[in-house]
């Protein structure tokens, strides 16, 4: 399980970021439609063969966090979209953040787009109907602000947990950072992040505990929210002198 938290399982992935595919171009190997429950995943996780031994490095894994969600499926009973809303959402208080199928979205959500031969089109026949593990949960700034805020006060997982998740597992230099378990890390700060990637949509959610200081940045396209997250981290994040 830490492994796979961690992106050290080195199991497989069905989208391997490590072979530098540009994230528009990708395409799944089922019908979009098709994946509307975690355990529709099997069909895009099997036949990917081990990338290392378990724990010899860190390699980002979109497939682990899949896995993830079918062994608390499993041990729950429950659908993961149900243990997210119960577990996560509801202690948080994040009214506005629900795992929705893309041909069921509620008035006010935003549409993900990608350029494509000079037009934009929507994101729908790239991602799967419903988000799993790996992500997919539409959300607001106002709930990322509300996860953080619980999180660190204990209300989703005990404190000494969140103090095991955001500790640094892995070195990772070329991102420049640190990773902890399902949380990226600053690489010489406590500050902590999420990050969000994939065709039409871009997200990244940094916190400093220490300040208690948030910067959140959601975008409907692949590419909107990195100039604002960076120049965010400068401005509110900068490097010691």
């Amino acid at each position: 399980m830490e492994h796979l938290l961690g992106h050290r399982s080195g199991i497989g992935d069905y989208f391997d970021e490590d072979a530098g595919q540009e994230i528009t171009d990708y395409q799944l190997t089922v019908p979009v439609h098709e994946l509307s429950t975690t355990e529709a995943y099997l069909a895009v996780l099997d036949g990917y063969p081990a990338k290392f031994p378990p724990g010899e490095r860190f390699s980002y894994c979109n497939s682990g966090y899949v896995v993830l969600a079918l062994i608390a499926e499993r041990v729950a009973g429950r659908p993961f979209h149900e243990l997210v809303r119960d577990r996560v959402c509801t202690p948080a208080d994040m009214r506005g953040t629900e795992f929705l199928r893309s041909d069921e979205l509620p008035p006010g959500t935003a549409t993900g787009y990608l350029p494509i031969e000079g037009v934009s089109r929507t994101n729908v026949f790239h991602l799967p109907v419903r988000g799993s593990g790996d992500g997919g949960i539409y959300s607001s700034a106002d709930d990322i602000s509300a996860l953080w805020r619980a999180l660190f006060a204990g209300k989703i997982v005990s404190r000494d947990w969140v103090a095991e998740m955001t500790r640094p597992h892995s070195d990772v230099p070329s991102e420049g950072r640190r990773y902890g378990l399902g949380f990226w890390l600053h690489a010489t700060r406590d500050t902590v992040m999420l990050t969000g990637y994939d065709a039409g949509v871009s997200f990244r959610s940094v916190h400093d505990p220490r300040a208690g200081l948030t910067h959140t940045v959601l975008s409907n396209t692949s590419y909107g929210a990195w100039k604002i997250t960076r120049y965010l981290d400068r401005k509110l994040v900068p490097e010691p002198e």
